[in-house]
């Protein structure tokens, strides 16, 4: 997965359309998320496509997340949000001010608020999860 700073280089130099593909790419880069774990319990509530969210304590304690949406649009959000933590100690997530790091993107204005509305969710799953695991 690329890091957030590579993500945001090349966002920057695109424009509408071409930042649309940019995410869709990013949701495509996604490893696999198997469908057993797409269950009520890893999904994120308040999301206008269904989106799940898997984390996985790794033996370094790092976490890896596993992700998916059934839309591709959010499906690059939720890569975008996921590069921010992914392979992290689990401590260094839960502090992680996730939306800070997105801040450059402009999500709000770059995409509607229904592909939007979903994220501050997600964060907050993604971080209690790691206090959970890193507590």
């Amino acid at each position: 997965m690329r890091s957030l700073d590579d993500i945001r280089e090349e966002y920057e130099f695109l424009d509408g359309d071409e930042r649309y593909r940019l995410l869709i790419e990013l949701g495509r880069e996604l490893d696999p998320m198997p469908d057993a774990l797409k269950t009520d319990a890893t999904k994120v509530r308040g999301c206008s496509a269904s989106v799940w969210v898997y984390p996985m304590a790794q033996d370094n304690g790092t976490l890896h997340f596993l992700a998916d949406s059934n839309a591709a649009i959010t499906k690059g959000i939720v890569a975008l949000v996921i590069s921010a933590v992914q392979d992290r100690p689990a401590a260094d997530v839960a502090a992680c001010d996730v939306a800070a790091a997105l801040a450059p993107f402009d999500l709000k204005n770059q995409l509607s608020s229904n592909r939007t509305q979903g994220v501050p969710n997600m964060i907050a799953l993604i971080r209690e999860t790691a206090a959970r695991l890193a507590g």
